[in-house]
């Protein structure tokens, strides 16, 4: 926390206004498309999850239609295409930013196309803060007509080309969950490109009461809004967001140093010059031929008995069981990340003893 949240709280509790609505939720809304530009247009929901739901609905999909989705990522991503009764096929990942495959992608779609089945939408996300290729996607998305569906739930403070993250696709999606870069210890928002596809997203999250004295409803709504409460600690948070951004980079920077002379050990690092990442999540590779034997879950179990938690990365969704029916194209890039792969300690509060301990604990390991 930041110091500030407490005021806007109060503020909220001294005005009665506690429910999903009030002048912290408009706020809150401001203060991201201030720090966003680009012409955005913000709705503060009650979860990332949500505003990915809402942003399908929005972008026309309907049961039984086929929606592209990045394989290597959270659940989150991809269940709320399944909400909509629609069906997920699933695309590897590049290993640059360990995210959408290009090449993949584009199979992907001709194959679907072919089949008689061209895609409604395209799930993109920006990886553990990391930026995909949104030149690559964008050009595909234009070539083929399908909209993407930018998730941006790790992102917030990222940015591709100088632009942030969540601006580029047609619907955009940020997270607020409790392990973000800042939090309303539960919430999201979903951002659009007009005033109008965000005021539909607004009527939808608030049950689809129409313009009427008595309540009315002609479409099926939902319970998406964010409270009046949440929505002041988000207020209080965009104040730190920088500095938590940059907190985390400090942590990247700190990993980069333990394991500059690790050998087979690499630290997520931008691709190019085009990237700037918040580094939600400081992960690393740990190559087979590393020379010691090492590998990913030693070192977990390392940290582990060291009270340290630490955490595989994404099981790619075509390997969950709950999605084993669905399509996958592509190679083995996501599979081999998960297997190689780890999530390292990246609080924005680590404390320097707290660094001291995960140094000791990964310096025992290796050595």
């Amino acid at each position: 926390m930041g110091g500030t949240e407490q005021d806007y709280i109060k503020e909220a509790f001294n005005g009665n206004w506690i429910a999903p609505l009030g002048p912290n939720v408009s706020g809150f809304e401001a203060d991201i498309e201030i720090y966003l530009g680009n012409n955005t247009y913000v709705a503060a929901l009650s979860s990332g999850t949500a505003a990915i739901h809402l942003g399908l609905i929005l972008l026309g999909v309907k049961r039984d239609d086929e929606v592209l989705c990045q394989s290597f990522t959270f659940s989150a991503s991809a269940n709320p295409i399944v909400y909509l009764g629609a069906i997920p096929v699933f695309v590897d990942s590049e290993p640059d930013s360990w995210n959408l495959c290009p090449n993949a992608l584009e199979h992907a779609i001709k194959s679907r196309i072919a089949a008689g089945k061209k895609p409604k939408a395209i799930i993109a996300v920006h990886l553990y803060g990391m930026p995909y290729k949104v030149r690559e996607i964008t050009q595909l998305s234009i070539k083929y007509n399908i909209p993407v569906l930018e998730d941006s739930a790790e992102a917030l403070g990222s940015s591709y080309n100088g632009r942030p993250c969540g601006t580029f696709g047609d619907i955009g999606v940020l997270s607020f969950n409790g392990n973000k870069i800042i939090t309303t210890s539960a919430g999201g928002a979903l951002i659009a490109n007009s005033k109008s596809l965000r005021d539909k997203a607004v009527y939808l999250s608030t049950q689809a009461r129409d313009d009427a004295p008595h309540y009315q409803h002609s479409e099926i709504g939902y319970n998406y809004r964010m409270s009046n409460i949440c929505a002041g600690i988000g207020r209080g948070q965009m104040i730190v967001l920088e500095k938590h951004v940059a907190l985390r980079r400090a942590v990247n920077t700190f990993y980069k140093d333990i394991f500059r002379n690790v050998n087979g050990v690499s630290v997520s690092a931008e691709f190019d010059s085009t990237c700037h990442s918040n580094f939600w999540l400081t992960t690393i590779i740990i190559e087979g031929n590393n020379g010691g034997g090492k590998d990913a879950e030693g070192l977990r179990v390392a940290l582990l008995n060291d009270n340290i938690e630490s955490r595989p990365l994404w099981k790619p969704m075509h390997l969950q069981p709950a999605f084993k029916d669905c399509l996958y194209y592509g190679g083995s890039v996501s599979e081999d990340l998960f297997k190689r792969g780890l999530c390292l300690p990246s609080g924005s509060n680590l404390t320097d003893d707290d660094k001291k301990r995960i140094y000791a604990a990964i310096s025992t390991y290796f050595n």
